[in-house]
């Protein structure tokens, strides 16, 4: 059985973006993206929603054909690996490595569950709220950036009872980043 993994930067208080804000607040360093190239490795396979698809198709799908440093190209080698489910009941296509999916994905997600095979990393706060609320979600991989955002979106949706989990390694980087992964 596969299991399903969130991975996502978060400030200090609990917030994943600001409302009007770009994501530059989240220290993104060679440390950092050489810990996360790791953790990426073991990743079999990533569950997004529409937005999470377009913004990092955008932002990575040509990447490395401009001059970046090494530890992105590798990042960018890495990504273009790994098979994508986009969730979307709007888009069109989707392109590269990805598949769109129209099904439910609480539905679709429990059916992956049940089958052998590798870890897959679920993006996308509507998408991973949904996996969450339902129970699927097996690991939480979370990166807490040292900042305290004035506003914006919540790390976890409100649910209807407490999820017990279990700290199972820290990473403390030179910039001042928490990583924290925790199982169910």
């Amino acid at each position: 059985m596969c299991k399903i993994i969130y991975k996502i930067n978060v400030s200090l208080n609990g917030l994943i973006e600001m409302p009007g804000c770009p994501p530059d607040w989240v220290i993104a360093d060679e440390e950092l993206f050489r810990y996360m190239n790791n953790l990426e490795r073991q990743v079999g396979g990533y569950l997004w929603g529409r937005g999470m698809y377009e913004n990092n198709h955008a932002l990575w799908a040509t990447a490395d054909t401009q001059p970046m440093e090494a530890f992105m190209v590798e990042y960018v080698q890495i990504w273009k690996q790994i098979p994508t489910i986009v969730f979307s009941s709007t888009l069109k296509q989707v392109e590269g490595n990805a598949r769109l999916e129209r099904g439910d994905p609480v539905a679709v997600v429990t059916r992956l569950k049940e089958q052998p095979g590798p870890d897959l990393s679920v993006g996308g706060l509507q998408l991973a709220s949904a996996l969450i609320q339902a129970g699927l979600v097996d690991e939480y991989h979370i990166f807490v950036q040292p900042i305290i955002l004035g506003a914006g979106r919540p790390l976890y949706p409100a649910l209807n009872e407490a999820i017990r989990l279990k700290l199972v390694e820290t990473h403390t980087f030179n910039t001042g980043i928490v990583y924290l992964h925790y199982q169910r």
